[in-house]
């Protein structure tokens, strides 16, 4: 049985990951951060399970910042992978502290490197980079050799971390991989990205609990996919011969007015009646033409993504309608 460390096991991609990972039969440690005021509502169907029986999904309340801890249960565990997700990934609300961003997001990184580094059998391990390292590109499409150019604070923090495991990679031999992952949603997506922001108030104002929708720039463009998608891809990535960066991207640009086409439409709405303009919400420096090439991924790893931007978009939406029924009701 292979064992697997998640950090971020709580968020969007770590309880896919979990997911996929038990339905594989690994035996899975999810890190989740002490005194967290975040639930583990992502992951209660999996600590339900079945499979809690025969002890494959265990917990530790570890702040990444604890490197004794961390290499403690690194020496516990001895984890054939350890898939490092967890890191402040909104990147408007890196403006407002770059610090703390940097510290977790990009020096969070770094020591798990150095506690994967100092076990006796270094495991395998995969770091979620993101499209903001590229921030103005240089070129477009961007694929993994594509310069970094970062234009937030989370993409300088994202670019430093890609770096070291780069580093870590070519200086010290072990086995570290980027997924370089552009914009990708579901209806487990939290509430505060615009995405998941558009989909609810869409159910909201349809259902007549909303009347309006504040946003900034409903013409900023993004490369967006759909998260399980690009999760069975950093599962694949961990198991190749050797080790490399991947680009997971679906190689198409939507504007967020895309979103609120689809969304509002729908639901028989037209958006134009009910989304405001509010200038908060605009980007300090906003990305542009971030598009992913994904032929690296396609050729090693014989991935590409399984569901349409329309599709995802409606799925959320039905989504985020059931659990507005669900509440009006109660």
């Amino acid at each position: 049985m292979k064992r697997a460390i998640v950090t971020g096991i709580s968020g969007q991609d770590g309880s896919y990951l979990a997911e996929l990972l038990l339905s594989l039969g690994y035996e899975v440690h999810g890190i989740v951060r002490r005194n967290s005021p975040a639930t583990h509502r992502l992951i209660d169907h999996l600590l339900a399970a079945p499979e809690l029986d025969r002890r494959r999904l265990y917990l530790h309340s570890i702040d990444l910042q604890n490197v004794p801890a961390l290499t403690d249960l690194f020496a516990s565990v001895l984890p054939d992978e350890v898939y490092h997700l967890a890191g402040q990934s909104h990147v408007g609300l890196s403006f407002g502290d770059p610090v703390a961003t940097c510290e977790f997001t990009a020096m969070g990184t770094l020591r798990m490197l150095e506690v994967a580094r100092s076990c006796k059998s270094a495991p395998r391990l995969l770091h979620t980079s993101s499209s903001e390292i590229f921030g103005a590109p240089s070129q477009v499409p961007q694929d993994e050799a594509t310069p970094h150019n970062p234009v937030s604070p989370y993409g300088v923090a994202k670019s430093f971390a890609t770096n070291m495991v780069r580093i870590y990679r070519e200086s010290f031999e072990q086995f570290t991989c980027n997924a370089i992952c552009f914009n990708h949603e579901s209806p487990r997506r939290r509430r505060t990205f615009v995405t998941r922001k558009i989909t609810q108030a869409a159910a909201r104002i349809k259902l007549g609990l909303e009347s309006k929708l504040a946003l900034g720039n409903v013409d900023a463009q993004r490369d967006w996919g759909y998260a399980p998608d690009y999760v069975r891809g950093f599962h694949a990535l961990l198991q190749q011969d050797e080790p490399t960066d991947c680009v997971f991207a679906t190689g198409r640009l939507h504007r967020v007015r895309d979103w609120l086409e689809i969304a509002f439409g729908y639901l028989d709405l037209d958006w134009e009646d009910y989304v405001v303009f509010d200038p908060q919400f605009t980007r300090k420096a906003d990305p542009a033409l971030l598009v992913g090439s994904t032929e690296r991924a396609r050729v090693r790893l014989d991935w590409s993504p399984s569901v349409s931007f329309e599709s995802m978009v409606v799925q959320m939406v039905e989504h985020d309608l059931q659990i507005q029924r669900v509440r009006r009701a109660s």
